[in-house]
């Protein structure tokens, strides 16, 4: 399956952005997504995860209460909604998929073999 992330911008702390992941390719609903992020400098780190049926979702501490991820398989879209936007959370986000990625490794990057380009989100203070 191919990824495509899309959503990303500038927004002031406070602020909502909607992310996008666009698949292509294989049965889509037949994978879990998960979204990473990487700020400069620094190594890329878990965001959040959804499972195939969308009844089982999964979040980093850091962005949990404020941060939602859904999916619609008969589109073969991921979405994460982030809202009270902090500046910390700037980084270039990613989603990744895997099709037989078991639970205990959802929050591993080396757990996806899918991987969108990645796209581009700044918040300021």
């Amino acid at each position: 399956v191919q990824l495509q992330a899309c959503g990303g911008g500038l927004v002031q702390a406070g602020g909502s952005l909607r992310l996008s992941c666009a698949a292509s390719g294989s049965t889509f609903s037949n994978y879990v997504v998960g979204w990473f992020r990487q700020a400069p400098g620094k190594g890329r780190e878990f965001v959040a995860a959804i499972r195939w049926n969308s009844r089982h979702t999964y979040y980093a501490d850091s962005v949990k209460g404020r941060f939602t991820t859904a999916r619609d398989n008969a589109n073969k879209s991921v979405y994460l909604q982030m809202n009270s936007l902090k500046p910390e959370d700037s980084a270039v986000y990613y989603c990744a998929a895997s099709r037989t990625i078991i639970v205990s490794s959802y929050t591993n990057e080396n757990g996806y073999a899918n991987w969108g380009q990645g796209t581009l989100v700044t918040v300021s203070s």
